[in-house]
């Protein structure tokens, strides 16, 4: 025989309501509601680009401020050597010309860092030979060639002065001649530089 069991009516004359929740509506027994997926993956994401970003700060290297001469001072060795400013001497046959060398350099084989000396044209011949009997393996460039018609002239001068000035920067940063030379330096920076000497 069938039996039925009749349920009680709640106070508005119908059945008790059920209420039933999602599983992302339901709460957790802490009563913290869990984070929507899309809060997990923010969460996830900062975490792993602060993760990512501390090993890349880690890595660069220690660098310091470097000074002003340290950018722009000179390079380790320099040399610069420059024939300029002639003038003309004396009168009528007893007139020449000497030119002004001045040079720059923080090379161990010269003993001054600037300098500056005269000498003439008869100086510079007397230099080279010393040189070739100094410098056997090493071969002495020529100088300019002697000019015996208008030698006083601007044009004249202006190019035996080009042409020394020549001469001397490949003398002068020959690294044999540097190291080997007695006379080099001397001729280069000595104001008392006697050619008898040699």
């Amino acid at each position: 025989m069938w039996r039925y069991q009749l349920l009680p009516l709640s106070a508005r004359g119908s059945y008790p309501e059920t209420t039933v929740k999602t599983a992302s509506e339901q709460e957790p027994a802490g009563g913290v509601p869990p984070k929507s997926p899309t809060q997990n993956a923010t969460a996830g994401g900062i975490r792993g680009m602060a993760s990512m970003a501390r090993p890349i700060m880690q890595s660069m290297p220690d660098t310091r401020h470097q000074s002003f001469d340290e950018i722009y001072g000179p390079p380790e060795n320099f040399l610069e050597i420059e024939v300029r400013n002639p003038r003309t001497h004396g009168t009528s046959r007893n007139m020449y010309t000497d030119y002004e060398i001045v040079c720059r350099t923080n090379i161990p084989a010269f003993k001054l860092r600037q300098s500056s000396v005269r000498r003439r044209y008869s100086d510079f011949e007397y230099f080279r030979d010393i040189l070739e009997r100094e410098s056997a393996r090493v071969t002495i460039p020529p100088l300019p060639g002697k000019v015996f018609t208008n030698r006083f002239s601007d044009d004249v001068i202006e190019g035996r002065r080009a042409g020394l000035e020549k001469f001397l920067k490949i003398v002068v940063g020959h690294p044999l001649l540097q190291t080997g030379s007695k006379v080099l330096a001397a001729f280069v920076q000595d104001p008392n530089w006697d050619r008898n000497a040699w």
